[in-house]
Parts: C-alpha cells; structure tokens; sequence
C-alpha cells in the first residue's frame, strides 16, 4: 500500500502552519466534533481548513438519529474532498464504539478478577494474543464499516487516504478487499479489520466463502455511487443490501447524480429513501473554475495525433492523462509516444492488477510523465501534479467528461482539459453540451488548423429524451442565466501555481529522426508562426472560423 499513500483526500486552501500559529490558531476541524486522534492525523497530513463539502457533510453524518445516523447522498465536483467528508465521521464513530467496547471487556475482565480475589483464589492471566495470519486461529472478519468502489483504484487510494487519518488510532485496522490480488493474501489482512474497503465482486466471494461476515456493518458508503449503480453491479448490491440490513446508516457520494440514479439509490436507503439527506455542494453544471476547457477539431485520426503531439509538448505541462475510448486504441497510442522519446504508459482494465499498481506508482512517483488511459482511470486517480487532461477520444456518458477532467486541478491548482474530437463525435459533444450546459468554442493552433468545415454542434444536437443523462434541457439552460464558453480565460497560466517549470524527464528528441516512420506524431519542430500559449501575455489559440466555402 505504500505506493498509493497519496494525501489527497482534502482540498488545499493554505499551506500548513507553523507550530506557533497552530497554538494560538484554533484547528477548524475541532469544530465538526472530531476525534483527537483524528483532528491530530489532519494536522500532521498538513491540512488547515475543511472544505465545503466536509464542512456540511461531517455533521450531519454525526448528527445522531432515533434509528441510528442520517442517510446522505451527498453531490459534490471532483477534487472537493468528498472521501475525507465520509471518512472522517465514519472513523470518529468506530473510535467511539471501539473505545465503548473496550471498556465493557475491561469492566468485564475486573468483575472477573474481583471474583476470583473473593473466592481466594489467585488473579487469572490475561490470555495472550493470538496471531491472525495463523489458520488454527482464523475467525471471520466482522467489520464495523464498509465502502464500496466501483474500481480497484479508486478502492486503493481510499483506502490509503484512511490508513493516513488512523495513524494515531490504536487498533484501528483498514484492508482492502479488490479484484486481480491474492487471495490469501488479503484474507490475512482481513484479520480484525474494522473499516472494509472494497469492490462489490470480490467481497462477495470472500463473504460465499465465509471468510468475511456483514451481519455487524453499522456504516456503508458508496463512493462514486452514480458508477456503482450503472455499471450492472445491480446484482451485487441487492446482495450487499441484504447482508447490511442492519446496518445504521447509508451514504453515497458522488460528483454526478441523475435523476434515474437517483432513483436507483433511494432503494437501499432506509424507508425507500424518505428520510435521506440530499446534499449538493455543486453541480455538474458549475463547471470548474480553476480547469480551462478548450476544444479542438481534427480532420482525420493523423491530425489529431499531429494535435495531441503539440499538446505533449507544452512547456507548462508537468504530468498529463490521455484519455482513449479502447484498450487497444490506449495500447498502440502508449507504445507510439513511448517510440517518440516520451516517458508513457498505459492503463486499462485488460491489464493485471500487479502491473496497473506499478504504473500508478511510477506516475504518483514521477517516472511517468505521460497516462494513456481508458476511463477505468476517470476515477480514483489522486494525484496533484497531473496539470493537462486530452480527451482524445470523447466518453460514451456525457457525465464521465466531468470525472474524467476533475482529474486535473486537483487540491486547488489550476488544470487544462483539452478535446480533440472529429466529426463523427459531433453528437457526444452535443450530449455534454447539454449535460454541463456549456458551449464549446471550438479553438485553432496556426499551421494545425482543420480543413475541413465544421457545423455547429448545436445543430447536431438529438431531440431530448426523457431521463438520458443531460437530455432535455434547453442548450441555454436556466432563462436568463449566462452562458459560459469552453476556450474563455479562466484565470492566470498553469506555470507557477503550484506546479514544477522545468520536467524532470529531461529533454525530448528534437529531430525527425527519432520518430519511427510509422509514427502518426509530428517532427519536435513546431508548426510556423510564434506558439500562442508560451508567449506571456498573447492568446493559447484563436477561435475556429468556420467557413462555407471550404
């Protein structure tokens, strides 16, 4: 686990203070009600104030109930802190029960004692402990909590962001039940386990098995849980339903909730959902300010490489993910920027889990610059030096375009999210349109301009449809609210701000030479004319003119 004990769990708003200032400034986190142990966990990961998602969430999950504690269904973007807002109650309540369940074994243990004293008889002798990774010994984990991820990833980082928060819980245990790892392997870790983090597939296995029991889950948690709902993992959650059913509280995060997920979580709330408590920090339709959307059209799938080898290029770039619509169109695009001199992998869910945790190593570790990846990586990947998101193939979903550029601007930085499409994704483009109620504007770079003339996208639009996830709003949105295009400034350039000048991967082949013959990427040379976006005060592109006449 320790390649992905990534501290990303809160959103930066300041750096850490010192340790004067930590005296005479009290902790905002002391206010939500938290936990010594975990207020103290904060301020050794550097974090100074909750974010707005936490702020309203942590109460409201502490906030106790006549049956128990509050079902949530919480809505908030991408990079907001959304796993500490669960997290964070979930552990101050285990440490409450732990510490309540310590002291009935204690009481219990000195009304033993005392007993043996009154009958004369010599004290008894605590039993020593017994080692869990011993079969002879093995009992069942019983966890007190569960969260449930939609992939392996995303199921690791939470569950590192959590052993970081348990740092100064005594006997608190976290372990992580996914796919493509040993089984005995996690079995041992599952000993005493009192927080589970995992996917659906393989907790079921180990629970058939027995290797696990849910029968004394007081707390479960979706995160992602539009993914969960609508990746036919209906199934599995009806059975982790029933095996929870007396379970305390529910809840389930997300940065997107159609009106139909929706509907699909209300089922495994308690009471059908009448008592949840829907909190809606931001929606899809705020788009992110600190992420500059740009939009560029490419005529064939070699102009779009030509594209996204300018991209590559960018001097401001420090990490990026390209995201692919296959596996095997992320394959051969890894293995030709790997051709062209840069440091890129791939990630898809065709690869075993071994190897996808080294390559997330190698990018949190900075020994990859570059991600190829399919959306298998628009969700879980935590990593704050990521400054450019290309979409060089567009999402099936309307709603994966916003988990896929929250990859971007993470803990406050500023990010760019760049889409290549071609005509034949002019209907994709409109479905986000009217998912995000956002208008492209399509942008050019000289000596890469498309030839080719490009109608409108909202002349491309379908007809709405009732209950399709952005579908049957009108291309304006709200009477009266302004429109915001992609490709407007959005703030200051992302050199400086937080990420490094200067690549750590060192210089690029600058010669023609170095390109395989094959290789659809163009010579290091730029095209004619000054670049836009390395010229400090001078536009990144200029607007696409459409012209008729072409």
């Amino acid at each position: 686990m320790a390649s992905y004990e990534e501290n990303t769990a809160f959103a930066l708003d300041s750096q850490a203070p010192t340790a004067t200032e930590t005296v005479a400034t009290p902790n905002p986190f002391a206010a939500l009600g938290l936990a010594p142990e975990l207020l103290a966990a904060i301020a050794d990961l550097g974090f100074t104030e909750p974010t707005a998602v936490q702020q309203r969430t942590v109460p409201l999950a502490l906030e106790p109930h006549p049956e128990g504690f509050n079902d949530l269904m919480v809505s908030s973007q991408t990079g907001s802190g959304k796993t500490a807002a669960f997290l964070l109650p979930v552990l101050h309540t285990l440490l409450g029960m732990q510490a309540e369940e310590a002291a009935r074994e204690q009481a219990a243990w000195d009304a033993k004692v005392a007993a043996a004293l009154a009958a004369g008889e010599p004290a008894p002798k605590k039993p020593r402990r017994r080692s869990p990774l011993d079969t002879r010994h093995f009992k069942p984990a019983v966890p007190g909590a569960l969260v449930l991820c939609p992939t392996r990833e995303l199921a690791q980082q939470v569950a590192a962001d959590a052993i970081d928060l348990v740092k100064h819980c005594r006997g608190l245990r976290i372990a992580t039940i996914v796919g493509g790892m040993p089984y005995q392997m996690q079995i041992a870790r599952l000993q005493n386990a009192n927080l589970v983090v995992a996917t659906p597939g393989r907790l079921l296995d180990l629970a058939s098995s027995g290797q696990i029991k849910l029968d004394q889950v007081r707390f479960l948690v979706m995160d992602e849980a539009d993914r969960m709902l609508d990746l036919g993992f209906a199934d599995a959650l009806a059975e982790v339903h029933q095996l929870t059913a007396q379970r305390q509280q529910t809840m389930m995060f997300s940065a997107t909730f159609a009106p139909r997920i929706q509907q699909l979580a209300l089922r495994v709330m308690h009471d059908g959902g009448s008592k949840v408590q829907k909190v809606q920090v931001d929606t899809p339709q705020q788009s992110h300010a600190n992420i500059r959307q740009e939009l560029y059209w490419a005529d064939s799938p070699e102009h779009k490489r030509r594209l996204l080898d300018y991209w590559l290029r960018d001097p401001g770039i420090d990490q990026a993910i390209v995201f692919a619509c296959t596996q095997i169109e992320c394959e051969s695009l890894a293995e030709e920027l790997q051709q062209t001199g840069f440091a890129a992998v791939s990630l898809h869910g065709a690869l075993s889990q071994a190897v996808r945790n080294r390559r997330l190593g190698a990018l949190r570790d900075g020994r990859v610059q570059i991600l190829v990846a399919t959306d298998v990586a628009a969700r879980g990947i935590d990593v704050p030096t990521i400054t450019h998101v290309i979409n060089f193939g567009l999402p099936m979903k309307a709603e994966d375009y916003t988990h896929r550029i929250g990859r971007t601007g993470r803990a406050g930085r500023d990010g760019l999210a760049v889409t290549l499409a071609e005509i034949r994704d002019r209907r994709r483009l409109a479905d986000i349109e009217a998912y995000t109620q956002q208008h492209f504007r399509p942008l050019t770079i000289d000596g890469l301009e498309p030839t080719k003339f490009f109608p409108p996208i909202q002349e491309q639009r379908p007809p709405a449809r009732k209950g399709a996830g952005g579908a049957g709003r009108r291309p304006g949105g709200r009477p009266g609210a302004p429109r915001r295009d992609f490709g407007e400034p959005r703030g200051p350039r992302m050199i400086g701000g937080g990420f490094k000048e200067k690549s750590a991967f060192g210089a690029r082949p600058k010669s023609a030479d170095s390109y395989r013959k094959e290789s659809a990427f163009q010579p290091a040379a730029r095209p004619s004319g000054p670049r836009p976006a390395a010229r400090a005060g001078a536009p990144r592109a200029k607007p696409y003119a459409a012209k008729s006449g072409r």
